[in-house]
Order: C-alpha cells, then structure tokens, then sequence
C-alpha cells in the first residue's frame, strides 16, 4: 500500500513497514463485521496474506539496516501489530491466525524482546535476540512495550492463561517504572535501558498515543488482577493525560507536548496522528467498564 497520496489519490510514497497494510486489515474485518459484509472480512484476510508474505520473506521489503554492515537486527513494532491484526481477524470471524500468528509473536516477545535481567522490553534486538550495547539496541519505547503488553493480557484473557497473564504484567510493570517521568509527570517517548543519554532529541516529550495505550492497559490489568496498583497507574495517568493533552477550545487532543507538559505543537492531525489510538482508547475502556459494571450487578 502506499502511505501517502495526494488530495486527488496519486501516488507520493510507500515505507519499509507494514502498518498502514495492517491497518487496512483491521478495518476490512470491522467494517465487515459492523455490515455483515462478507466480501470485505475477505478482503481483509487477503491484505493480512499479503502482509505475511512480505514480512516472513527476505528480501521482499528493502531494511532498514543494509545486511553487508553485518548488523542484523529486528524490532518490537511487527511482532506487535502482528499479534493485534490476528486478534481483529479472529474476533471479527474472519481467520483464525492463532497457531499461525498469534503464539509465535507472543513467544517471539517473550524470548528475543523481553531482558529479566535489565527489567525492559527493548525495541530493537539483534536478529540472534542477543543484546546490542549501542544506543539503538538499549532503546526502550514504553508506549510500545505498554501497547503489547496489554494485547498480550487481552489474549492471556481470551485463553483463560494466568502464565502468559502474569508475564505480560510483567512487561506492564516494567514500563511503568521506566517510563514514567517522576518529575513532571506523563510518560516518556524514549528510554535508554541502561539510564545513558538517548539519541532521539524528541526522547522526552509526551505524546498522545503512549498515554492512551498506557490508561486501557492498566484498567485491563485492574479489571483481571484487582490489584489496586493498577487502578492507581490508572488514574494516575489518566488524570495527567486529561489535564494536559485534550484542547479545552476546538477538541480533540494534541499529540506533542514538551516534557513539562505545555504544548508544543497545536496541530491535531498529520502523517503519524490519526484517528486510532485515542477513539481506540475510549471505546475499549467504555466497554470494559460496562461489562465490569455488568458482572458487579449479576454478583449482587
């Protein structure tokens, strides 16, 4: 797919990644589900197919990395998208990629991402899942690692599995220690995992999507454990996102604030900002709420 045309449609530019392919999966299967629209929940699973193709095929996408510097090295994002893409498919009943997709890329996570030892889930690692000792390889991307986290404990939910649950609070724990700025709130953009310098000059801001996956992942951790350190991060991080992201004029949130809070950018849309984490956000934290309301009044 190309990620960016013109006004009329033409062409401008395609990019070595497969989020906007994913995307368009996602909203296939939804659109579908929503119509009972066959045709799109295939269409659906063809742009998944394809998506599959060209990340298990070397060679069929250009890296990012040239192979000849003999740096191998792969990351956090596609085993994360992967995993929500084949969760989408499946809920919509439009392919079941469990075996396929889903267990892989959670093992995948487990195995090559996560580091016990250093308490982060790094966003890049060597292809071997060994450990680069360079600031791309001590990368930690918490809204990321909180983002997979919380597809992970959605699974861990839908298989009734208190292993992979306990493991992906883990990954939720981890982040929230290292991503939260205890100065002046929010979570951070970048992190390096041993406290050096990040190179990212963007690495201390705070951004809309981080927050957003950071507020449904602790009230996904709450509605599971009632351990009350969720609920806590829960408000916590809600309170400060609320203060300080939405536009109390026109609506909707900004999306790039400095690391004190103010704004550092009025815009509300462009070629990163869209329309899916916030909407995302408050659509599932409405419907786990009400189903948590749900189970209070038929305990009763």
């Amino acid at each position: 797919m190309f990620f960016a045309v013109t006004r009329e449609g033409k062409p401008l530019r395609k990019r070595r990644y497969l989020f906007s392919e994913c995307f368009a999966a996602i909203a296939f299967a939804e659109y579908g589900k929503a119509t009972e629209d066959a045709e799109c929940k295939q269409r659906a699973v063809e742009i998944f197919e394809l998506v599959l193709k060209d990340h298990n095929t070397e060679g069929l996408i250009e890296p990012k990395v040239l192979p000849a510097s003999g740096r191998k090295m792969k990351g956090l994002a596609m085993p994360m998208i992967l995993i929500n893409t084949a969760q989408v498919l499946r809920e919509c009943e439009c392919a079941d990629y469990t075996e396929t997709v889903i267990d892989p890329m959670i093992n995948e996570v487990f195995v090559d991402f996560m580091k016990p030892e250093m308490k982060v889930v790094l966003e890049s690692v060597p292809v071997d899942a060994g450990f680069l000792d360079e600031p791309p390889g001590r990368e930690v991307n918490p809204g990321h690692s909180i983002e997979v986290a919380w597809f992970i404990l959605a699974e861990a939910k839908h298989r009734g599995d208190s292993e992979m649950e306990r493991r992906a609070l883990e990954i939720l724990d981890w982040n929230l220690q290292i991503g939260w700025d205890t100065q002046y709130g929010g979570i951070y953009y970048f992190r390096d995992c041993k406290g050096k310098p990040c190179p990212q000059y963007e690495h201390d801001m705070k951004l809309w999507w981080p927050h957003n996956e950071t507020i449904y992942g602790c009230l996904l951790a709450w509605s599971l454990t009632r351990d009350t350190k969720y609920l806590n991060w829960y408000k916590k991080v809600r309170a400060w996102a609320y203060e300080h992201f939405p536009d109390p004029e026109n609506g909707e949130w900004f999306g790039y604030l400095h690391r004190d809070g103010s704004v550092s950018s009025s815009l509300k849309g462009n070629m990163w900002k869209g329309p899916f984490h916030l909407p995302r956000m408050q659509l599932n934290c409405l419907l786990l709420i009400q189903d948590m309301m749900e189970q209070a009044a038929a305990a009763k």
